[in-house]
């Protein structure tokens, strides 16, 4: 999912998800924050000034949609729940 200062990276294997928060443009540290929430459980987070990307983070997902948000600078995203 691409927003203006970047872009929202989700994968899923067939145990686990996984979701990182890419800038558009690399290089200046910026504040960035990314997030996974599997249905039923607890968000996994990862924020702070990076230079290119924030994450990876990852949850078990057998059978279980995922929340993901992300956030570079001024911009955000989220994907609602996904790979059910």
């Amino acid at each position: 999912m691409s927003f203006d200062a970047g872009e929202l990276r989700v994968y899923k294997s067939r145990t686990r998800a996984c979701a990182t928060a890419v800038a558009r443009t690399p290089g200046e540290r910026r504040r960035m924050a990314v997030s996974i929430q599997p249905r039923g459980g607890a968000p996994v987070r990862d924020a702070g000034r990076f230079t290119r990307y924030a994450g990876p983070v990852t949850v078990g997902a057998i059978s279980r949609c995922v929340y993901v948000k992300g956030s570079v600078g001024a911009g955000s995203a989220d994907s609602g729940w996904i790979l059910c």
